[in-house]
C-alpha cells in the first residue's frame, strides 16, 4: 500500500436492501468492471436482517437495484464464494496498523452488525465508522426531507420518521450505536446532510463531458453515469418531488478524505478534500 492512500472497506450494496443480495452483488461486480477494477475482490453479505424479512425499494433503484442503464457490463471476475464474508471483512481489517483502517457503510447495516457481533476485537481496532444512514429532524438542518404538499415536517426517505438504511435493519442499527467502542469513531452521514448535497441537472450534465469534450463524444462509462443518476434523479422528483437527486453514499466516502477527519488531513494536506464551513461548500481539489 502506497503512503497516499489509507486502508478502507466499503460495505455497499453486497447485502439486502436496494434489491436481493443476488442483484447488488452482480451490481457491484458490473461497477468495478466499467471502472476497470475487477481486481477488487466482492463478497456477498446477508440476505436478511438481524430478525424480519428484507425490504427493498423498486421505486427508487428500480427492481435490479441499478436501474436506468443498458451500459452495466457483466463482470469478468465472480464474487468470492468460499469464504465468509465476515471472516473476510475481519481479516482484512485486523490486517492492517492499529488506528489507520475506515470501515465505510452504504448500505444496511446488518454486515457489519454482524461483524463487531462476532469479532468484538475489531471495533477497537479500527481508525473510524462512516455510515450513510439515518435522519435527525427536529431542526439539525434546514433543508426538506421532500416537497411534496403536506410533507412539509417528514424526516425520513422511507416512512415519515426513517430512513432506508436504518429502517432495513433496525436491530443491526442499533447494536453499532449502542457499542461504546463504536460511538465516537463513528460519523453518520444522514438525509439531512445528503439534502444538501444534489446533483442539479446542470451537475448531471457535467458528468458527461470534461473541459474537451462535448456530450456527443462522451465515453461509454460517462453515458452509462449519466444515465444512472437521471434514473435516480427521476424517482426521486417522482417520490419526493425535488430536483436532484441527493448524493446520500459519496459523502459517506468523501468524510474519509476530507478535512473533517483531521489526521487524513495533516497526512495528506495536498490530497485532502476541504469542506468549507462558513458557506456549506466544498473547495476544489487536486486527487
Amino acid at each position: 500500500m502506497s503512503s497516499s492512500t489509507i486502508p478502507v472497506w466499503l460495505d455497499c450494496d453486497p447485502v439486502h436492501g436496494n434489491s436481493s443480495l443476488a442483484n447488488t452483488t452482480a451490481n457491484a461486480g458490473s461497477v468495478l468492471e466499467a471502472i476497470g477494477r475487477p481486481d477488487i475482490p466482492v463478497y456477498p453479505g446477508s440476505k436478511k436482517p438481524f430478525s424480519r424479512a428484507a425490504v427493498h425499494a423498486p421505486d427508487i433503484h428500480g427492481h435490479s437495484g441499478l436501474d436506468g442503464t443498458d451500459l452495466l457490463p457483466k463482470a469478468s471476475r465472480p464474487p468470492v464464494l468460499d469464504t465468509n464474508p465476515i471472516l473476510a471483512m475481519r481479516n482484512a481489517l485486523l490486517a492492517q496498523s492499529p488506528n489507520t483502517a475506515w470501515l465505510v457503510a452504504t448500505g444496511t447495516l446488518t454486515n457489519i452488525g454482524l461483524l463487531f457481533a462476532t469479532f468484538p476485537e475489531v471495533a477497537g481496532h479500527i481508525k473510524g465508522l462512516s455510515i450513510m444512514g439515518g435522519a435527525v429532524g427536529e431542526g439539525f438542518t434546514d433543508v426538506p426531507m421532500s416537497r411534496l404538499p403536506g410533507e412539509e415536517s417528514r424526516v425520513g426517505n422511507t416512512t415519515p420518521w426513517a430512513e432506508f438504511n436504518i429502517y432495513c435493519d433496525p436491530e443491526a442499527s442499533q447494536s453499532i450505536f449502542s457499542n461504546p467502542i463504536l460511538c465516537p469513531k463513528t460519523t453518520l452521514i444522514a438525509l439531512d446532510l445528503t439534502h444538501q448535497v444534489l446533483a442539479t441537472v446542470p451537475i448531471q450534465e457535467r458528468v458527461l463531458k470534461t473541459s474537451t469534450s462535448q456530450a456527443s463524444t462522451a465515453s461509454e462509462l460517462r453515458r452509462m453515469l449519466y444515465e444512472l443518476l437521471v434514473f435516480f434523479a427521476n424517482t426521486y422528483h417522482s417520490t419526493f418531488g425535488m430536483e436532484g437527486p441527493p448524493l446520500h453514499d459519496p459523502l459517506a466516502v468523501a468524510v474519509v478524505i476530507s478535512n473533517l477527519n483531521s489526521d487524513y488531513e495533516q497526512a495528506y494536506p495536498d490530497k485532502v478534500l476541504k469542506f468549507d464551513d462558513r458557506n456549506g461548500g466544498v473547495l476544489p481539489c487536486k486527487l
